[in-house]
């Protein structure tokens, strides 16, 4: 034993008799944290106490799941187990796990995807259990395709160890194929697992791998599960999902339990390999895949399905993912959603409960959780608007965010300042409505222990004798002060009742052609919600009874600008914005005479690149479309980026404009170019490290780096650009342009206001 491991060691028992006996605080992170200041080398000196290895878990959404069923699996068969059960999944919880551990037959850890590469050189785990990839966290994480750049490395830095994969994920199937060309690991088994048949899942709008990265075509399907999962090829190079090892079969999903079997559809000769029930009292299709996962795990480590399905059926994690609660009778649910995909999925398990039901949604920002809250924007909450006498909320701390998305979702709520308000506005309502609480990552903690002392308390019969329920006799007054519940597809209406009606009658207004709006590429360019700037345009417009069409030009696809009223272009991963930017070129003469008869245009981020004289292709300058009088450089690496929250005075505005900015590139306005505002935030930047001014103004041109999506908390903006689609709508029909009468943005308006107090907006 080296010096430095044995002091390592003591002050690491230190520190944890410390938090334990004097802080009261878990020592799940920093004695394993302040060991690796004193011994870097720590994993590699702890790995002797793993007698037969261990398995590191590793993915974008069910990391914490995973682990912890596979290592009650693993103990249900009499294995000794270290886990980091907590889900501390840097390296400093890892070593924390093993300095508290004694000797172990298996790890099993959960480990963050870019801290992978940290822990496996020293650790060099038997087996890497790659679950899937999903967008999440872009101003932490980035694109996706450094996830797995780092992930590659980490398997590098471990030859020997086997990869276990997510073949229904062409993202982790790409990892796959580049980690079994790496020096070292032409030998090294790879297993692959997936659903072999369709789930029969209604898909959602975005997902987050649509094209190949081999050769940068569109992805085709034989059936997609949700995301980017399913039975992919790509058409032009071949490549496809692998031959499944172990896959789901006979899948059945109800409103709480589920069922499949595990087989193996090529067994090694000779291997008699009967499939596997596995049967589950909760569901969600991303259930599905956890639990595979933690079936095929356990078959390599040699358990037998007796102890996978005893482990199944007594998981209770209490640690607020499907954590069931009965407060005085009522049933609620809480789970964790922290990215588009987990949300969508969700929202699912929701919709199968036909009943009326309660929904709050907490929603924080704190560094654990990004700071940038556009992903809300790629969830398709408007599926939970078709659910009938459904009660929503939101809070966290972008609760009026939440609420703004829930508008334009055509979902009335009500902002709660934290979980005792929810239940306090939940015991109004009747007993039998059941309630879910969703939170991300930071929020779960605090809705989890509200929830904790709700159960708790309930079950005290001296409170339950003098609780605050509802008979119901009285539901009906209490449902009136409760949000109006959300009816069959209902638009939202938030127009002043003096002012809400066009000058036009209803009946004229629908005799009017459509304003359209072209959304170009939204299957390439969908980064960040900011195809919810189109979402709001459009609802903008029908709330005020102007007829609307919104135009999916989607990859491959054209469009003729002469029938369009408003031009929206976002921002994507380089790849797609290579495909986008090629399209656009050769529309390039169009675009330009578009823009020259002052037709609007929308341009966040990468599409507002394109616009200029030359912008950014990955670390390349290539030309752009020279339609607007900017050029994008870039001083340093695509790693080096302008993040953060930004606020504006613009000349389009009375009120702050209010966005998010995550670029790389460094744009520079021409002579005589106006940007779309000066910055007045004390953070954020812009266009660039040093004008303090951000996009930039050409006639109906409105390019920009703001996230968020832009017009969620900027109304003002969305009506700058509606009246002048319907000053052209006009001219090329030869119609009135329709009037754009007042709207009630007070929710928009409150998000405005918060954001711009926290950031110091002057």
């Amino acid at each position: 034993m080296s010096i430095r491991f044995a002091a390592a060691q003591a002050v690491s028992s230190i520190s944890t008799w410390g938090l334990k006996h004097v802080f009261r605080r878990p020592a799940a992170n920093f004695p394993g944290k302040i060991a690796l200041y004193v011994d870097p080398r720590l994993l590699a000196n702890l790995r002797g106490k793993l007698t037969r290895g261990s398995i590191m878990v590793v993915g974008t959404n069910g990391k914490t799941t995973v682990t912890n069923l596979l290592a009650d699996v693993l103990e249900g068969s009499g294995v000794r187990v270290v886990c980091n059960r907590t889900g501390a999944n840097l390296d400093s919880g890892v070593s924390t796990a093993l300095l508290h551990a004694k000797e172990a037959d298996w790890g099993v850890f959960e480990s963050d995807e870019l801290w992978l590469k940290k822990m496996t050189p020293q650790l060099k785990p038997t087996y890497v259990l790659l679950l899937n990839l999903f967008r999440d966290q872009l101003d932490r994480c980035g694109e996706i395709d450094r996830i797995q750049d780092s992930i590659v490395e980490a398997l590098a830095a471990s030859p020997e160890t086997i990869l276990v994969f997510n073949a229904d994920d062409p993202l982790c199937a790409t990892i796959a194929k580049r980690a079994s060309e790496l020096p070292g690991r032409e030998r090294t088994r790879q297993i692959a697992f997936g659903v072999s048949e369709s789930m029969g899942l209604a898909q959602n709008t975005v997902s987050d791998a649509t094209m190949c990265q081999l050769c940068s075509s569109m992805f085709e399907y034989d059936f997609r599960q949700y995301g980017q999962l399913g039975a992919w090829h790509c058409p032009t190079c071949g490549f496809s999902r692998p031959s499944l090892d172990f896959a789901a079969q006979n899948v059945e999903l109800g409103e709480r339990e589920l069922s499949f079997d595990i087989a193996r559809p090529q067994p090694n000769a000779g291997e008699s390999t009967p499939a596997r029930p596995i049967r589950a009292a909760f569901s969600g299709a991303y259930m599905v895949y956890n639990l595979l996962a933690v079936g095929v795990a356990a078959d390599l480590v040699g358990c037998g399905n007796d102890a996978i399905q005893a482990a199944i059926e007594s998981f209770d994690p209490k640690n607020g993912r499907l954590q069931r609660y009965s407060v005085e009778g009522r049933s609620i649910l809480l789970n964790l959603a922290k990215n588009p995909t987990g949300f969508n999925q969700n929202l699912k398990i929701i919709e199968k409960d036909a009943s009326p039901k309660a929904v709050a949604f907490f929603i924080n920002d704190k560094e654990a959780d990004g700071r940038d809250i556009s992903w809300l924007w790629d969830i398709d909450f408007e599926e939970l608007s078709r659910q009938e006498g459904c009660v929503v909320f939101a809070g966290g701390i972008r609760g009026n965010d939440m609420q703004v998305r829930l508008k334009y979702a055509g979902i009335p709520s009500k902002v709660v300042k934290n979980t005792q308000e929810f239940l306090d506005e939940l015991a109004k309502l009747p007993h039998e409505m059941n309630a879910y609480a969703i939170a991300n990552y930071t929020a779960l903690p605090s809705v989890k222990s509200a929830l904790d002392a709700a159960e708790s308390e309930a079950g005290d019969p001296a409170r339950a004798d003098g609780g605050s329920s509802s008979s119901a006799d009285d539901s009906s007054s209490i449902i009136a002060a409760a949000p109006e519940p959300a009816r069959g597809a209902p638009r939202a209406v938030p127009q002043r009742s003096e002012d809400c009606l066009s000058t036009e009658s209803p009946a004229r207004d629908q005799e009017r052609t459509p304003i359209v709006i072209a959304h170009m590429f939204p299957d390439l360019l969908n980064l960040y919600g900011d195809g919810g700037n189109v979402r709001i345009l459009s609802e903008r417009l029908a709330w005020r009874g102007i007829p609307v069409q919104v135009k999916r030009v989607e990859y491959g696809e054209s469009v003729d600008l002469g029938d369009v009223d408003l031009v929206f272009l976002g921002g994507g991963p380089d790849r797609e914005q290579k495909l986008a930017s090629a399209e656009l070129m050769r529309m390039k003469d169009e675009l330009a005479a578009y823009v020259k008869e002052d037709g609007p245009v929308l341009a966040i981020c990468g599409g507002y690149q394109i616009l200029g004289k030359t912008w950014l292709l990955g670390d390349e300058e290539v030309p752009g479309l020279d339609i607007v009088g900017i050029e994008t450089r870039r001083p340093g690496t695509s790693a080096d980026r302008l993040i953060d929250n930004i606020v504006l005075s613009s000349p389009l505005a009375t009120h702050p404009v209010v966005g998010y900015e995550n670029h790389a590139g460094r744009t520079y306005l021409a002579e005589g170019v106006k940007p779309f505002g000066a910055v007045v935030s004390s953070v954020g930047h812009g266009n660039n490290d040093a004008d303090k001014a951000d996009g930039a103004l050409c006639r109906k041109v409105l390019g920009t780096y703001l996230h968020g999506p832009l017009l969620s908390k900027n109304p003002e903006i969305a009506d700058w650009l509606l009246a002048a689609a319907c000053e052209r709508h006009a001219r090329r029909t030869g119609e009135s342009a329709p009037a754009l009468a007042r709207l009630d943005d007070a929710e928009e308006l409150a998000a405005n206001a918060f954001m711009a107090d926290k950031v110091g907006a002057k």
